[in-house]
């Protein structure tokens, strides 16, 4: 075990690109402001796993909450929403069973099933509740990378389940929104495609790296006959750094391949 500051702060910048939302051939990029900020309590953690609550911990079972969020979309400058209702941007929230299936003797490698569930609500001055979200997906963690190290590897992959009205919010064209070219249409629930995410980063003595990609298959997907669905694959990606400013100078014990201490 090693000795960690109980909180680490700081602040920097991030470059990202994603698509409008997921099925569009739409992209923006953004120059964000990309706070850092570590948090080892025992129910509050935030750390590269995210923001997030535990409810439970064993050595083989976590029981957490898990954050997610969506970002709004200016339909004047997305051609297939054109005439259509801005989407507000959107925070969802929910539970996160992790389920740790195999770990390596040095615990350099860890493999996780995590099925978190979030309900999704939108940021605007009347808060819509838009839907539910399943993700359950298989996640690898590998600490020093090909040798590499100090950098943490991460690979996620799995299917995506979205209910009726998650779909509704996002590929929905009521009839009063359609065109020639754009029928309407109003999907229900299930599938929602598969996704794959690989993260890279590191910490060093004064600041932090990061980026990850993307990539989404929509081939399958309860709403893909959606005219706002224009391409059937999705791709993001983005890159931070940030300058650790500050740290407790409280300490607690953590493993230093990133498992905190039982």
């Amino acid at each position: 075990m090693a000795d960690l500051p109980l909180w680490e702060a700081g602040v920097g910048v991030a470059a990202i690109e994603f698509a409008d939302y997921r099925g569009s051939d739409h992209s923006r990029a953004f120059a964000l402001p990309a706070p850092y900020f570590v948090y080892r309590g025992d129910f509050f953690k935030a750390d590269r796993y995210g923001m997030r609550g535990v409810f439970m911990k064993t050595d083989t079972l976590d029981l957490n909450l898990s954050l997610g969020a969506s970002l709004p979309v200016d339909s004047n400058e997305t051609p297939a929403r054109a005439g259509m209702p801005d989407l507000a941007p959107s925070i969802e929230a929910g539970p996160s069973l992790v389920v740790t299936m195999w770990r390596s003797t040095e615990q350099r490698m860890r493999l996780d099933l995590r099925m978190p569930l979030r309900g999704a609500v939108t940021i605007e001055s009347h808060p819509r509740y838009i839907g539910l979200q399943f993700f359950p997906h298989l996640n690898l963690d590998i600490h020093d990378p090909a040798g590499m190290t100090g950098w943490n590897l991460g690979l996620l992959a799995g299917p995506v389940y979205t209910d009726g009205r998650y779909n509704r919010y996002f590929y929905e064209v009521a009839p009063a929104f359609a065109t020639a070219t754009r029928p309407a249409y109003s999907p229900g629930g299930g599938y929602a495609g598969i996704q794959f995410i690989a993260a890279l980063s590191k910490r060093f003595p004064k600041y932090w790296v990061g980026g990850f990609v993307r990539y989404d298959t929509l081939r399958g997907a309860v709403f893909e006959d959606s005219p706002l669905v224009t391409s059937k694959r999705y791709a993001a990606g983005g890159f931070g750094i940030s300058w650790i400013l500050g740290a407790s100078s409280q300490r607690v014990p953590v493993n230093p391949y990133g498992d905190e201490a039982q």
